[in-house]
């Protein structure tokens, strides 16, 4: 499991990658940069937009849900252009959007975080058929959001408080059912959980800030394995490729200081590696 950088671009807060499974095809974010890319053979593409832009979910061929700091947009991968689904903190000029996906019945989850980190200022929200909900409050710095391959369950971190919770889920339409409970208490390890996604057999793998490395959860929370990269900021994994089978990773530079940049050279990457899991095929957002 030799990581490789997949895309030279150096992200200061690289973040999102998305895996189009009918395009085959990454997307990520530079938050900072406020940019969405994409690798579109041996190209590398960019979109440069007027705002942070965090997350994304793929709607169809030519469409994405992306997630900036003020809205929920259509992104027209043709066009270039957006329009708003729906505002998202547009009057909290000090929030932006973070960490988000889509969960299986077609809504998409975004967290929102203060812009300088501010604690408890963040927030986690459902976008379902028309209706944007926040379902989590309080939040300082919202990541890990994912799901069982079941539906079951929603996963969410506050990287702040080191901690990964579980939310049950209703069977029919996905919102939460009942109180989450604490899946990873990361705080004696020191270590702060970002981005993660969950495989098929329902392992979570989650990027573990500062550790240079993307770790691998069984269902119970027991560790399984741990996935090394070239950098210490390692933010967000996703599943891609035509089997599933391979991992991509964003990383960043921001917080390192220009000697902790001069020994990981390549930080603020996107990098690639085969795991012995599947994941599991993102699913389509519904408006």
């Amino acid at each position: 499991m030799n990581a490789t950088v997949f895309d030279d671009i150096v992200c200061d807060l690289g973040e999102g990658p998305l895996w189009h499974p009918q395009l085959g095809q990454l997307f990520w974010f530079d938050i900072n940069a406020m940019r969405l890319y994409t690798r579109d053979g041996d190209a590398t593409r960019h979109w440069q937009f007027d705002t942070p832009v965090s997350a994304a979910g793929w709607i169809d061929d030519e469409t994405l849900i992306v997630a900036s700091a003020t809205a929920l947009l259509r992104f027209d991968l043709t066009t270039g252009t957006s329009e708003v689904i729906t505002p998202l903190e547009q009057d909290t000029p000090e929030t932006r959007s973070n960490d988000g996906r889509a969960d299986p019945w077609g809504g998409f989850w975004i967290g929102t975080m203060g812009r300088r980190g501010q604690r408890g200022a963040g927030s986690i929200y459902r976008y379902y058929k028309g209706e944007l909900r926040q379902l989590v409050w309080d939040v300082t710095c919202p990541n890990a959001i994912c799901f069982s391959p079941d539906g079951a369950f929603a996963y969410y971190a506050d990287t702040a408080m080191a901690r990964i919770w579980r939310q049950r889920l209703d069977d029919v339409d996905g919102w939460p059912d009942g109180d989450p409970v604490v899946y990873l208490d990361l705080s004696s390890h020191g270590l702060n959980p970002d981005g993660a996604v969950v495989d098929a057999g329902g392992n979570m793998w989650v990027a573990q800030w500062g550790a240079y490395r993307v770790a691998a959860y069984a269902p119970d929370g027991r560790f399984i394995t741990a996935v090394p990269f070239p950098a210490a900021h390692i933010s967000c994994p996703a599943f891609g490729g035509s089997d599933l089978a391979t991992l991509f990773t964003t990383s960043a530079t921001k917080g390192l200081s220009a000697i902790e940049h001069a020994a990981q050279p390549q930080a603020g990457k996107t990098f690639v590696t085969r795991v012995s899991a599947r994941g599991q095929r993102e699913h389509r957002v519904q408006l």
